[in-house]
């Protein structure tokens, strides 16, 4: 099922090749264009499928590209349209889309982490708790300059 000359890199990365195969499977284009269209009820496919957008966004999420625009620029071949009609897309994207495609990757991942033994307690019975990730803070310095440099100094907001 695996070339031969991917070989090394399970071999070497199997991390890295695990991550890579669980993005592609989450992300399988023609799904996301399905979903799409299930559950988009202002927007349409007409020349930018959403699954375009979403592989474009992942590389922009991972770092694997510095921007949108950097992201649209790589790829430009492959969109037929304008970096502004990417942005528009994106900038009205449907709240139901995002939560249809964040509901749908958490099922396709609950049957690994099911399978995995993994599924862990939940922090407080018959309650939905979150995780509220704060690292954006440092790419968004606007701390006293004297503090900049002290991690024990108070944070912003």
């Amino acid at each position: 099922m695996i070339p031969s000359n991917f070989q090394p890199f399970v071999n070497n990365r199997p991390i890295c090749v695990l991550a890579r195969a669980t993005l592609e499977h989450l992300f399988e284009p023609q799904q996301l264009d399905e979903l799409f269209v299930r559950t988009a009820v202002k927007q349409y496919s007409h020349k930018l499928l959403f699954s375009a957008l979403v592989e474009m966004m992942v590389a922009v999420v991972l770092c694997v590209e510095p921007s949108v625009h950097a992201a649209y620029i790589k790829r430009r071949h492959t969109f037929a349209v304008t970096d502004q009609a990417v942005y528009d897309k994106l900038q009205a994207m449907e709240l139901g889309i995002s939560a249809a495609l964040v509901a749908d990757s958490a099922k396709k991942a609950a049957r690994v982490i099911d399978e995995l033994g993994a599924r862990r307690d939940p922090w407080l019975p018959s309650y939905r708790t979150r995780i509220l990730d704060g690292n954006h803070l440092a790419a968004t310095e606007h701390r006293l300059k004297e503090l900049r440099t002290i991690w024990e100094a108070p944070l912003p907001g």
